[in-house]
């Protein structure tokens, strides 16, 4: 039933998480207002209490310096699944290969979860402390949103938000004056992440034909007609840039004849992309051309003299992208059978 796979989502946005915190400074003055020094809060991902044990747990007591102060710390503490976010289990998504860009790829959709974090300051002034925390709360209302590339393999890249959910203060002094003080600021956080499951090749499962067939008759086994439907799916607009010729006259939203510099790379029953929309050619005469406006829902406009007119030919075909609409080029064949009556005499 399982198979292997490590898309490295929670790890990615461990250090997504960590990274917003990473660049926060202090600032100390003197009397007369002027700064004296600057100092960059150091962060680590690790429990609180181990850097209070830390301070508070040294084997050389005599020690100068057991631990800079102010510091900070994050800490991923749980993990649960947020059903308001649920989408189908079922439904599938395909996307290009970030490594094979003509292959496709295909997964379900992702399952959401809330990832949730503890962000500890530690500081022995106050003031560090409240310096610290004014460069943080402003940018939560209560959600800060972050890009993560949860799939690298589709270049898969969502805004995950990131929500504050309350702030703790502890004052951690007890004892005699040599007991060291450490101000405790605790921040907790959820994460709305989604978890993905494998990725597999959906190349194989795109369907590039389809065929149905219609039998009538009076009798299962003797049918009288058959008629015989291929369809195939077909570009409604050029992707390979090629610019067969231009528009000579202009042309309103109501002209079904349109005239071009030049139509002898032009065929009956062909399609041409005109500015974004696809005109099929029933007729053709000299430079003029009998067209059928604004087809398999494109948009008919005004086009000048001098728009460019490019074809739409199979190769235009084998580039429609995933996500882009396409048509049908079908054909349809028709047999009919006659049967003679024996009679017994």
């Amino acid at each position: 039933m399982f198979e292997y796979f490590y898309h490295e989502i929670l790890r990615r946005t461990v250090i997504s998480f960590g990274s917003l915190f990473n660049d926060i400074s202090i600032k100390h003055t003197n009397n007369n207002g002027v700064v004296t020094n600057v100092i960059k809060v150091p962060l680590a991902y690790g429990p609180t209490q181990k850097f209070l044990a830390r301070l508070e747990q040294s084997p050389d007591l005599n020690k100068p310096v057991q631990m800079t102060l102010p510091r900070m710390s994050f800490e991923f503490t749980g993990l649960t699944y947020d059903s308001q976010r649920k989408s189908s289990t079922t439904q599938t998504f395909t996307a290009k290969s970030a490594n094979n860009g003509s292959e496709t790829k295909k997964t379900y959709l992702p399952v959401p979860y809330n990832m949730q974090f503890e962000l500890s300051i530690m500081s022995k002034l106050n003031d560090d402390a409240l310096q610290i925390i004014e460069q943080i709360i402003p940018y939560f209302q209560p959600a800060y949103t972050m890009s993560v590339e949860l799939v690298d393999v589709i270049n898969e890249k969502r805004d995950v938000p990131v929500v504050l959910e309350n702030i703790t203060m502890q004052d951690d002094y007890e004892g005699n004056f040599t007991t060291r003080r450490v101000l405790l600021y605790t921040l907790r956080f959820s994460v709305k992440t989604y978890l993905f499951g494998p990725v597999s090749s959906a190349t194989k499962d795109i369907i590039k034909k389809t065929t149905i067939s219609y039998i009538t008759g009076d009798r299962t086994n003797t049918p009288t007609r058959e008629v015989v439907y291929s369809a195939e799916p077909r570009a409604i607009k050029n992707y390979t840039g090629t610019v067969i010729t231009n528009l000579s006259k202009d042309i309103t939203t109501e002209d079904i004849l349109i005239t071009v510099n030049d139509a002898s790379s032009i065929s009956a029953d062909t399609y041409l992309d005109i500015e974004g929309e696809e005109v099929y050619v029933k007729l053709k005469s000299g430079n003029s051309l009998t067209v059928e406006r604004g087809r398999d829902g494109t948009n008919i406009t005004p086009h000048l003299s001098g728009a460019e007119v490019k074809s739409i030919s199979s190769s235009d075909s084998l580039l429609v992208e995933d996500g882009d609409d396409f048509g049908f080029s079908g054909s349809t064949i028709w047999r009919i059978w006659k049967w003679q009556k024996s009679l017994t005499i």
